[in-house]
């Protein structure tokens, strides 16, 4: 490739770059994970390392992901990991739904106020169903 080439895909991954971890920034802002986790746990005073926690697995992964590290598990772990990336993906979007109060609207709008748990339970199996059906089959 061409030195110019070169610049070009540099400046594209850079931007794609800012643009990804600015929204990610502003998704963890608006939700105000770190406070609500502070808040949950009663540990407010553990604020700062909340946060750099995240900074610091951030920035751990992105030098993993960049370099040729390759890491082998035992297979029994990949369930784990599963687990916890399953759980963090669910609690994000707990999150999500509790900011914009999407649970109480959709309840609302199809007038199915009495059967709610219903409605949470039937949101529940979806997702879970539809990992599987994802990570097994597809």
């Amino acid at each position: 490739m061409s030195g110019l080439a070169n610049v070009l895909l540099i400046f594209i991954g850079l931007a794609g770059g800012i643009a990804v971890g600015g929204g990610f920034v502003a998704f963890i802002t608006v939700l105000d994970i770190i406070p609500r986790l502070a808040q949950v746990t009663r540990t407010f005073s553990y604020v700062y390392m909340y946060e750099w926690a995240v900074v610091g697995g951030v920035l751990f992964f992105t030098v993993i992901d960049l370099s040729d590290v390759h890491f082998r598990l035992p297979d029994w772990s990949i369930s784990i990991v599963g687990g916890l990336m399953g759980i963090f993906v669910g609690l994000l979007a707990a999150a999500l739904t509790e900011v914009v109060n999407v649970i109480p609207i959709l309840a609302k709008r199809l007038q199915v106020q009495v059967h709610l748990v219903f409605l949470l339970m039937a949101m529940v199996f979806g997702k879970v169903v539809g990992s599987l059906l994802q990570w097994l089959i597809f």
